[in-house]
């Protein structure tokens, strides 16, 4: 799988060019997960969009991952099209995690939401091919983006998510850019952060915001676009 900058986890929402846009802005600035979340789209409608993400990522900032939210099989679709797609994020009623990784091959990235302690635990807790890459684990507080039917995380309820397991936990559910100095101290590798980039009039500039404030550093993060290209191989496709 190779090493992955968890830190900044972009979820998308929308589905047109200023989607596509402010996933690949946020890329350059060093977001180092952008997973294309639409729901509403069809499966062809969600493939082009997928496309579309994945080549303007791969443009500007090539060692981003590009995941797919829920749906393997459009997934493995963009991978079948050369695609820089590298993974899919699966919800606990969506296809199992070894079943998604027979679709997609081994190298892939499949994430796993893990709502609670007891998820976390349990994700942990798998084996071989059934253990996820990551869990994502919230939310941090109600959000209007996904209403998931749990009592929000809080601060409090991370740092025994990260002791339980030592798979790279992602907090997820309205996180501001105001909680990441607490949050990024927690033992979290990251946070997945929807509105606040996608929703600003600078995605880049809000997605380096993000990463600055990464456990109270005073970082400068330069857009990864005039940084030299770093070599990655496409993902191979999966088995026959």
């Amino acid at each position: 799988m190779g090493l992955i900058d968890w830190r900044l986890y972009l979820v998308t929402s929308g589905h047109g060019p200023s989607t596509v846009a402010a996933a690949a802005a946020a890329a350059a600035a060093g977001a180092g997960v952008v997973r294309v979340r639409a729901k509403h789209l069809l499966a062809g409608d969600l493939l082009d969009l997928v496309l579309a993400v994945a080549e303007a990522v791969e443009a500007v900032a090539p060692a981003t991952r590009v995941l797919v939210d829920d749906r393997a099989d459009v997934a493995r679709a963009a991978r079948r099209r050369g695609a820089a797609v590298h993974g899919v994020h699966l919800g606990r009623a969506d296809l199992p995690v070894a079943e998604a990784r027979e679709l997609l091959g081994p190298e892939a990235v499949v994430g796993l939401t893990a709502g609670t302690l007891e998820h976390v635990r349990a994700a942990d807790a798998r084996t071989g091919r059934s253990r996820p890459d990551y869990p994502g684990s919230g939310p941090f507080r109600p959000t209007p983006t996904k209403d998931v039917g749990r009592p929000p995380v809080g601060l409090a309820g991370y740092p025994l998510r990260a002791a339980a397991t030592d798979l790279p936990v992602i907090a997820i559910g309205d996180v501001r850019l105001a909680d990441i100095p607490l949050l990024s101290t927690t033992g979290i590798a990251g946070v997945a952060v929807v509105r606040e980039i996608m929703g600003a009039p600078d995605p880049g500039a809000a997605a380096a915001s993000y990463l600055r404030q990464w456990r109270g550093g005073d970082v400068s993060v330069e857009p990864r676009s005039r940084r030299p290209p770093t070599p990655v191989a496409r993902p191979a496709g999966p088995p026959a």
